[in-house]
């Protein structure tokens, strides 16, 4: 019989979200990453749960701030809340993927490999989280000749309905 050794968890980790909330997280992000939309079959790794809010600055475990996103976003995002629109300077808080519709925030250049930032958020998002980095846009590139990318932009992600006003 194999030995399959237990996970250790260390303390400067976070916990693992339910199962249950994993599924309502997948259904609801249908399983892309809510930052840059990179799907799970294009990336072929399961996204992680980011706490959009983190964990260690006080952020839960719930629906509304919880969202999927790739091993390259969340990396880069780390447990960090606000960036710098390198437009204007202003340090801002990141896109919040469950408030915020990603159309309002973002587009696809014509070639449809680079996601431009079209607000202050936006723009510290891209920056910040690295989202045009060359091996992703290379990737992209070859999503886009398969006819894999890009995905539907007009669809609203998260729990709100369009006429919420937590979502602008």
């Amino acid at each position: 019989m194999p030995f399959f050794p237990r996970p250790v968890h260390h303390p400067r980790e976070a916990m693992p979200v339910s199962s249950a909330l994993r599924a309502l997280i997948a259904e609801r992000d249908q399983p892309r990453c809510a930052y840059c939309l990179t799907t799970e079959e294009n990336c072929g790794l399961r996204m992680h749960v980011d706490h959009i809010i983190p964990e260690v600055a006080g952020g839960l475990s719930t629906l509304d701030n919880v969202c999927l996103a790739c091993f390259s976003c969340n990396v880069a995002k780390a447990a960090r809340q606000t960036a710098v629109d390198p437009l204007t300077g202003e340090t801002v808080s990141f896109f919040h993927p469950v408030r915020h519709r990603w159309h309002d925030h973002f587009a696809w250049d014509e070639r449809k490999t680079r996601i431009l930032g079209l607000t202050t958020h936006g723009r510290a998002t891209v920056a910040a989280l690295q989202m045009n980095n060359d091996t992703m846009v290379r990737a992209r590139r070859r999503w886009v000749s398969a006819g894999w990318h890009p995905p539907d932009t007009k669809k609203d992600y998260g729990t709100q309905g369009t006429n919420d006003p937590m979502r602008k």
